[in-house]
Order: C-alpha cells, then structure tokens, then sequence
C-alpha cells in the first residue's frame, strides 16, 4: 500500500491572511507527518495482519500434532496438513483445516511448515521421500521440524532444503500432550538465529517458551538430554511411590511430602505415575495418551548413542534404556512412558 502525503498550503489566519512565517511552514510540514505517521502505522498493522493470516503446513497429526496445529487455527492462522493415517486429519478438517494427501502437496501451497513425526526414517522421508516436501518445495520456505530425532539427521535435512533454497530449523518441544494442548510447551530450536526469530510469533501461538539453542541440530541435543533426565526421575519417582506404598504410606499424602521436600520434580509434581493422585494425566486413564513407552525408549536410545560417540559415561542414561526397552518387550509400548510404576508393581506380582 502506497501512501501519498501532500504537505499542503500554508494555513490562513483568522483574518483571512496566509501566515508565511517560518513557524506557520513548520506547523503544517508537521501536522502532515502525523498525518503520513498514522496512514503508516495503518500500512504496518494491516501487513502484520496478512503475514499473521498466511497458510502454515503441519505434517503429523498424532497425540502432539493435532493440539498443536488447533492452537495455531485458534491464532488465526489457515492450516494446510496432512498424514498417514487420514482418520488422524478429522478433527483438524472439522475446524477448517485443507486436508491434503501427501507433504509434497502442502509443501506445493505453505510457505511455513511444521513436521511432528515419531522418529528420523519418518522425518528422512517426509523431507526427501518419493512424495517428500522437498520434492515441491517453494524457495525461502521455512521449515520447522519439532520431531525428537537424531541430531545427526537433523543436519542432514538442513543441507538438503538449503540446496533447495529452504532454510530448516530443528525445534523438539518440552512439556507433553497437556502443554501441547494449552499452548505451553517450550520448543529448543537450533538454525540460524535470524530464522528463529522470524519464527517465534507462530511458535508462541503453541507453547510458552521458544529458546534459541544454537546451531542445527542443538535443539535435539538440549531434547535428548532432557528426556534422559525425564525417563531418569520418573523412574526414580516411580520406585520412591511404590516404596512409599509397600511402607503403608497413602499415596496422596507421600506425594504432597514430596512435592513440598527436596525430592520434588516434575514426575512428582506435574505427571505422578500412581493412579489416584492427580487428575487429568495418564495414570488417571489407565496410561492412555501422553508420551508413549516406545518413544522414551527411542530417545534414550538416541541419547545412548550421542553419548557413546562423545565418550561421555552416561550409566543411568544406559540403564533407564534398558527398562524402558524390556517395557516394550512385555507390551507396554503404546502405554505412557509413567506406566513404569504399573510395570514395577506387577513385576512384584501386584
């Protein structure tokens, strides 16, 4: 929007003279930059609000992927998606959503896309597949991925959309599905800072924080540490409340004792594995939802390796991979990664 402003004539006097003095050239020139001040303001605002309205594509629409994508909806924001499983894509296309069938698609009309996927082969080959969003991709597309992957295949990614014209952020987020739903995860982002924070309006519409890690690939570096501190203290917390229960300890009342002493942490406070103890989280809904099993094992897996490639002893990183694994083997794997208490309690046949 161009806006022309006219500093105009000089103004007349009561007394129907033109005032030519310097102050009465000055009053005007200044009245006519309050006006091109405010016409500019105006340009500005209606330019945020287009921007604000342009479509973002979200790839993955899983437990995290579908909240997630409905925040952005409620931020105004058109959402172009897709995913695997169309039944999936329901919930999103009954709020407005343009569902399309394959990443190449949405990659074709978003200029702004997301990708929440379960793994690095799901990641690898929604970018470069066969049907991948790099085989359509607009130049100066951003692409944001918030899988929890190998860091290593983050970098990967980042140098196949360059060569594309594409610039690649890696953001893994922090806080689970019931963050995810109310818009308070904290997303770890690693890529070139100038694409960060041209990003982090539309990643605030999803969650609280956005922290800016460094380079490729830091984000999953800050996410796998996490996790592996996360498996660590629910496992901790788990072991702590079955004690505390096999003592004659009211569940309820230890984890109130913890949650006020030096013990407290998020297992304990926010996501307690007992059942009965808190309202709205997993273990209150037979450990359905939430981050499952099979993928706590997967980042811990990650962990082991990028901590066995830099030497770093990590050996009850190690030793939470291994429960976490046996777990799966005995059917636990679509379960929430806090049905560890469930599986310490039916080990000793309760």
């Amino acid at each position: 929007m161009k806006v022309f402003c006219s500093l105009g004539a000089a103004p007349v006097t009561s007394t129907g003279v033109k005032e030519t003095s310097m102050a009465a050239l000055l009053r005007g020139s200044w009245n006519s930059l309050r006006r091109c001040s405010k016409y500019a303001h105006l340009s500005l605002d209606l330019s945020r609000s287009m921007a604000s309205k342009t479509p973002v594509g979200f790839i993955g629409l899983g437990n995290m992927g579908t909240p997630m994508a409905k925040n952005l909806i409620r931020h105004g924001y058109p959402v172009i998606a897709t995913d695997n499983f169309p039944e999936s894509c329901k919930e999103l296309h009954d709020l407005g959503a343009q569902i399309l069938d394959t990443p190449a698609e949405v990659a074709d009309k978003a200029d702004r896309i997301i990708t929440m996927l379960p793994s690095s082969p799901n990641v690898i080959d929604v970018y470069t597949g066969p049907n991948g969003i790099l085989k359509r991709v607009k130049k100066g597309t951003l692409l944001i991925d918030s899988s929890t992957i190998d860091p290593s295949v983050s970098k990967e990614m980042a140098i196949a959309a360059e060569k594309m014209g594409a610039v690649f952020l890696d953001a893994p987020v922090s806080g689970g599905v019931g963050a995810a739903t109310v818009a308070n995860l904290t997303f770890l982002v690693g890529g070139a800072e100038e694409e960060f924070k041209a990003a982090q309006e539309m990643l605030t519409c999803m969650g609280a924080n956005a922290v800016y890690c460094g380079q490729v690939g830091a984000g999953q570096a800050a996410k796998l540490c996490n996790n592996m501190l996360l498996a660590i203290g629910m496992i901790g917390t788990a072991e702590t409340m079955n004690l505390g229960i096999r003592l004659g300890l009211d569940p309820k009342l230890l984890a109130q004792v913890l949650n006020m002493s030096s013990g407290r942490c998020w297992s304990s406070d926010t996501y307690n594995p007992v059942p009965g103890v808190m309202e709205g989280v997993p273990s209150a809904n037979n450990y359905q939802g939430g981050y499952g099993t099979t993928l706590m094992a997967k980042d811990l897996g990650l962990a082991q390796t990028t901590a066995t490639n830099t030497r770093t002893p990590v050996p009850l990183g190690s030793m939470a991979h291994q429960i976490f694994r046996v777990m799966c083997a005995r059917g636990y794997g679509n379960k929430d990664f806090s049905s560890i208490f469930q599986f310490l309690r039916e080990e000793e046949g309760q």
